[in-house]
């Protein structure tokens, strides 16, 4: 079963064996190798829709419990 992981002050990690992740349009948007993704939350990567450690330098902050 897939699964999603909320980050505290960090990204969306998502088991992406199998996962095809489209753009607005339906084009496909390669996940690389490997098996899992980090996807943004704080709004600030370089390489959206991907994680690429940017929260941290701009001190976003949010819990998934709140």
């Amino acid at each position: 079963m897939p699964e999603i992981t909320v980050f505290s002050d960090g990204p969306y990690l998502i088991d992406a064996e199998g996962l095809i992740l489209k753009d607005q349009d339906g084009n496909a948007i390669p996940l690389g190798k490997g098996k899992q993704a980090a996807l943004c939350r704080c709004g600030h990567s370089d390489s959206k829709p991907f994680c690429d450690g940017t929260h941290k330098r701009v001190g976003f902050t949010h819990s998934p419990n709140r």
